[in-house]
């Protein structure tokens, strides 16, 4: 197996992902080879540079081709393309025989900003349009419009291409709304899969007796940190709130809310004991989240979520069963959510149980990889059914027969 991943100049949950399934793959004895880029390379490219690799790296092209012909791996499975390896990439798997899965980790194929959020709400201005315009009108990535139109031209020139049609065999949705919004901005829905992140180690369950609720993550808008803070300053009384993260929403902005304790960026195995120790975790997103690994270690601990009715969200909180849903943006509903569960321990501790349930069912590592195995094998099957549908073929008896056949996945 080769892993093929562009790891960001930030690191984040895609790239502790990325790790956490190579040392899977390595503990049930798959040979694995990691092949990656970092993006702080960029910081050395002129404006140019970047956008002929973003399009094409032929250097990747050629260093992939070698690797694939060296180890003839069973499959080759990609995550971050963007900008360093290039859809190059794509095509050495494919001259080599290779199968090439791809885990859509953002919506960058269908949206350049990849969040699928503009001006404090969700957008779907550039689903499904063969250029993705309204992005570059709206500066969407990186507030630029030069950059945003890099993005939006490689996405269709690969697009007109037939790249994303015909050099990706499988493509992996981490949700059920992620496949569809995919599917809505031209992939092929027959090979796209859905199989949610997971959680390498477990931390096993906790006590959940400490008195708190817990907010998570980047302390951004589309976070929905603004609307948290709201909700907390509508509540009829005190109650606290403990708040881990970074980002440009943070105790200096804005007055002082009665319960929030800020605490800034904690490492993982605090923020585990923190979620052990929790009554409620707090997720209040007003932009379409992939599959939140918060909610994963928080279903691990037995914690419950408070969720935004939006998107995966929706998907992945089952709302009175797994934790509780509210209005996405809407301070007064999360408020009343909130009152409602500090008012209700009991109910609130059955779908803390219900959450490790859920856990053990979808995202354990066991379960995860044994949905990695059936992707791979389908992967192989579509690949060899795509070469048999290449082959020539020669006349017989008047019927067109084919030289070689594969069972079609």
């Amino acid at each position: 197996m080769v892993v093929v991943h562009n790891h960001y100049q930030q690191t984040g949950g895609e790239d502790q992902v990325v790790r956490a399934e190579v040392a899977l793959l390595r503990a049930r004895g798959h040979e694995t080879i990691s092949y990656s880029l970092d993006n702080s390379a960029i910081d050395g490219m002129s404006d140019v540079q970047l956008a002929r690799t973003t399009f094409w790296n032929g250097a990747v092209y050629h260093e992939l081709r070698e690797l694939f012909r060296r180890h003839a791996p069973v499959a080759a499975h990609f995550h971050n393309t963007f900008p360093l390896v290039s859809p190059a990439a794509y095509y050495a798997a494919q001259r080599e025989g290779v199968p090439v899965v791809q885990t859509l980790h953002n919506f960058r194929l269908v949206c350049p900003s990849g969040l699928l959020f503009r001006d404090g709400r969700s957008c779907e201005d550039c689903l499904g349009k063969s250029l993705a315009w309204p992005g570059v009108l709206h500066a969407c990535y990186r507030n630029s419009r030069p950059v945003t139109a890099a993005v939006a031209a490689m996405v269709a020139f690969h697009r007109a291409r037939g790249t994303w049609a015909n050099a990706v065999d499988v493509y992996i949705a981490l949700s059920a709304f992620a496949r569809q919004k995919f599917a809505d901005g031209g992939l092929p829905a027959d090979r796209i899969v859905v199989k949610p992140n997971f959680l390498a180690d477990d931390p096993g369950v906790g006590a959940h007796r400490g008195g708190y609720a817990l907010f998570v993550g980047r302390l951004a808008r589309e976070k929905g940190v603004r609307v948290l803070l709201d909700a907390w300053a509508r509540l009829r009384s005190p109650y606290t709130l403990k708040v881990v993260g970074s980002g440009p929403f943070d105790a200096s902005t804005g007055p002082p809310v009665p319960g929030v304790e800020w605490l800034g960026q904690q490492p993982s195995a605090r923020v585990l004991e923190l979620m052990k120790d929790a009554s409620f975790l707090l997720l209040p997103s007003e932009c379409y989240e992939n599959c939140p690994m918060t909610i994963v270690e928080a279903f691990a601990t037995g914690l419950p979520v408070l969720a935004s009715r939006l998107g995966s969200l929706a998907e992945m909180v089952r709302d009175h069963e797994t934790g509780l849903h509210f209005r996405a943006g809407d301070p007064a509903d999360l408020a009343d959510r909130v009152e409602w569960a500090i008012a209700n321990p009991a109910a609130m501790a059955t779908m803390g149980r219900s959450a490790r349930q859920e856990f053990d069912a979808r995202y354990s590592a066991d379960r995860h990889y044994e949905r990695l195995r059936e992707i791979y094998a389908f992967a192989a099957r579509v690949r060899t059914d795509a070469v048999a549908n290449a082959m020539p073929t020669r006349a017989t008896g008047g019927q067109r027969v084919r030289l070689s056949g594969g069972d079609r996945a």
